[in-house]
């Protein structure tokens, strides 16, 4: 296992964290290294570009939704071949769940990883003021091994000169190179259509001269000496080899349904289900053995139309979930079961139909944050008075003039509301879950569908 890992933090939202790790990790990987990736927190969309980037699935790490144990077995696993390991943080290096802790922060995750960090600065129009900005983040966390500086935005070699002379004297640690000001930089289709692109390998070239302009104006060697970090002892690890399937779960995983966490997927294999995924977008109709069903989340409002034209295949989801198989769908998944999207141009395109209501699309986000959950009573994956966590994220308000059963109490900075909808096996809802957070409703989801196929069986 590689004993070398960075940390990327920021001072802040948008100064460019996003642009420098996948560039690093593009230049890395020119200069012969392998790649592991990582993102603090639970984005879905970053670590799609790492993997694009490094050919190898990115990881989350949350310190919030996750266990601190689990964090540290997460990195040492994915790891274990790679020659560095690259996590790229969230928001600022501070920002976490709560404004009076570090918790959830990428702080946090450095501690945790005992992982050294690369500061990145935003140093337009400074100078000396990057240096007081970087010590600030030193005395703020003396505990937090900053072990070096990126200058982004800098206008020119020698404003570049300037910045490095001032932190390097007044902080102790050197600045290991920097980006120019450069709108071309900017990562293009950083949301909607990000998929098919990275599918169709458009982004490559992108990802090619990003990693050039890194490995001309940083110094990719002092970047990999730097990320020597201790290595991450598991003494009683959380994640086990899979074990021999006894249930059969179908995965919808194509460009409207990709939200998914890697860890989520290796949880249920650990628990004795086997996986079979199935693009909705491309016709493929849920497998007729599935003895459960996952929709993730994604974008279906964007392939609203093509959904809508696909007969067969919501004939297929609304068979196998009437049959009674066990079935989990978040946010995009939830949003395809309902009677229709409605899109922002206010064009309604029918859906699976299962879950009376509509889901209107608007311009202004809807939800955000991280959620306590608790299940309703009936829901299979909360047996056992269990807790878990997850976080949403959605532009889509759902509406229905009928009553139903939600699937979930939730917590959130704004309190406690009912969320989702659940009916028999069907549990559906905007709330996005990583099951690290809870094991014991994996343990549930297959229990249930062991059952499930059991009554399939005895009733032939």
């Amino acid at each position: 296992m590689s004993n070398r890992r960075l940390v990327i933090a920021g001072t802040g939202s948008g100064v460019g964290k996003t642009t420098l790790t996948i560039g690093l990790m593009a230049a890395l990987r020119q200069a012969g290294y392998r790649v592991q990736g990582f993102k603090c927190g639970p984005d879905y969309i970053d670590p799609t570009y790492h993997t694009a980037v490094t050919e190898r699935a990115s990881r989350n790490v949350d310190s919030w939704m996750l266990e601190h144990d689990m964090v540290r077995e997460i990195v040492a696993r994915a790891s274990q071949d790679a020659d560095i390991s690259i996590m790229e943080g969230v928001m600022g290096f501070f920002d976490g769940k709560n404004p009076l802790t570090n918790g959830g922060s990428t702080a946090e995750i450095s501690l945790i990883t005992n992982s050294p960090v690369l500061l990145v600065v935003n140093c337009a129009s400074m100078a000396r003021s990057a240096a007081a900005i970087v010590k600030g983040f030193q005395q703020f966390l003396p505990e937090a091994n900053i072990v070096g500086v990126i200058a982004n935005r800098v206008g020119s070699e020698g404003h570049y000169k300037l910045v490095k002379a001032a932190i390097e004297q007044e902080c102790h640690i050197p600045v290991v190179g920097y980006l120019k000001r450069n709108d071309d930089l900017t990562i293009p289709e950083r949301h909607l259509g990000l998929i098919p692109s990275i599918e169709r390998g458009e982004l490559t070239p992108f990802f090619e001269q990003l990693g050039q302009l890194v490995h001309d104006t940083i110094d990719i060697e002092k970047v990999y000496e730097l990320a020597l970090a201790p290595k991450i002892e598991i003494n009683d690890p959380i994640f086990t080899k899979p074990s021999v399937p006894q249930v059969k779960i179908a995965v919808a995983r194509d460009a409207a349904f990709n939200f998914y966490y890697e860890e989520n997927f290796e949880l249920l294999k650990a628990y004795g289900a086997e996986l079979v995924e199935f693009s909705p977008l491309k016709g493929e109709m849920v497998p007729q053995d599935a003895d459960g069903l996952y929709i993730g989340g994604g974008f279906p409002e964007e392939f609203a139309e093509t959904l809508a034209q696909q007969s067969d295949v919501k004939n297929s989801v609304r068979a196998a979930i009437e049959k009674g198989i066990p079935t989990l769908a978040e946010c995009g998944g939830f949003m395809f079961l309902t009677d229709a999207i409605v899109t922002t141009d206010d064009t309604c395109h029918e859906m699976v139909g299962l879950i009376p209501g509509q889901v209107r699309m608007q311009t202004k986000l809807a939800a955000l944050g991280y959620r306590e959950v608790t299940g309703k009573p009936g829901n299979f994956l909360f047996k056992g008075d269990i807790q878990a966590k997850g976080h949403e994220f959605h532009y889509s308000t759902f509406y229905s003039e009928k009553e139903f059963s939600p699937a979930y109490d939730t917590k959130g900075m704004r309190g406690m509301k009912e969320e989702g909808y659940m009916n028999n096996n069907l549990i559906a809802g905007y709330t996005h879950f990583h099951f690290g957070s809870s094991t014991k409703m994996v343990e549930n989801w297959v229990e249930q569908c062991k059952a499930v196929k059991k009554e399939r069986r005895d009733a032939v």
